[in-house]
């Protein structure tokens, strides 16, 4: 599994399609709901964007900020599990929110603490990172 992150058009859907033959994308973007991508039958390289809006999605339902960093991390461990599987490549493009200006309203910074644990633990099970700034792309260790 490989992260791709960065800001708001920093590039990163520019770098994973340099680095991967025709990916299949599951957005939320483009209206696609996040557990949705296990019904799909891509075997080789799949792409999840937009983890923020599932992120923003879940807050109303579930108040525990615990609960649901739990639940989506067991979205990337089902993703992790897809690809031993399957033998496929699953890649998560993540927005970087945790920079500059804390948010004022207390939905909206949940959404920026939850995207950025995610982050961390997406990070941590992924064997490469990639971080987008400005069309740079750049692998970083962990």
């Amino acid at each position: 599994m490989q992260l791709f992150i960065g800001g708001a058009c920093a590039g990163k859907r520019d770098a994973v399609r340099q680095r991967f033959d025709a990916p299949h994308w599951h957005s939320a973007h483009a209206g696609s709901r996040l557990e949705a991508w296990r019904s799909l039958t891509e075997k080789r390289c799949l792409v999840l964007e937009g983890w923020e809006r599932w992120i923003g999605q879940r807050l109303a339902a579930e108040p525990d900020d615990d609960r649901l960093r739990r639940a989506m991390a067991r979205e990337v461990d089902a993703l992790r599990a897809w690809e031993a599987e399957q033998g496929g490549q699953a890649v998560l493009i993540l927005l970087e929110m945790g920079r500059d200006i804390v948010p004022l309203g207390r939905q909206n910074r949940r959404l920026r603490d939850l995207n950025g644990w995610l982050a961390q633990d997406a990070a941590a099970r992924c064997e490469r990172v990639w971080y987008v700034w400005n069309g740079l792309v750049k692998s970083l260790t962990l």
